[in-house]
């Protein structure tokens, strides 16, 4: 078995990215959408070109075949005097296949998306995780942070 590698995604891997979203849906959320996995996977090719310059995506291989991803958001902040061009970055949709977890690949994707966020000059890295994935982003530093406040839009 070869050792997994990290690299950013190419748009030949956005159906397999597409794929890894679609099982993780129904991994966490035990139901099928009301729609086919063929139009999520063209819908979600589309946003992902869309959203290139916004979005980095970093995909996880062993022997050719992707087994985890990792999204970078960037968010463009207020200039001021100091620094005119500023942006923060939002790590998302840390994923890892069921067969490959509990071996530090995690961990290893969310290090490379802050190696990303640093070269990429961004001021913090944000990232809601799920309960089982706080390990491996507090292994990778992140912290709680008492001036870091969400909240839900009302409807």
């Amino acid at each position: 078995m070869a050792t997994p590698v990290i690299r950013p995604a190419h748009p030949e891997d956005l159906p397999a990215l597409a794929a890894l979203r679609w099982h993780w849906t129904l991994e966490s959320r035990g139901a099928h959408p009301s729609s086919p996995q063929e139009a999520f996977t063209t819908h979600f090719t589309a946003w992902a070109q869309d959203h290139a310059q916004s979005h980095h995506c970093l995909v996880l291989l062993r022997d050719d075949r992707i087994i985890g991803m990792a999204w970078l958001a960037l968010v463009p902040r207020v200039p001021h005097p100091f620094a005119p061009d500023r942006a923060s970055g939002d790590l998302q949709c840390v994923y890892v296949t069921p067969e490959e977890r509990n071996t530090g690949l995690g961990g290893e994707l969310v290090t490379a998306a802050l190696r990303l966020a640093s070269e990429l000059n961004l001021e913090r890295v944000t990232v809601h995780s799920s309960d089982r994935a706080v390990p491996a982003c507090t292994r990778s530093g992140f912290t709680l942070h008492p001036n870091l406040l969400q909240a839900v839009p009302a409807p």
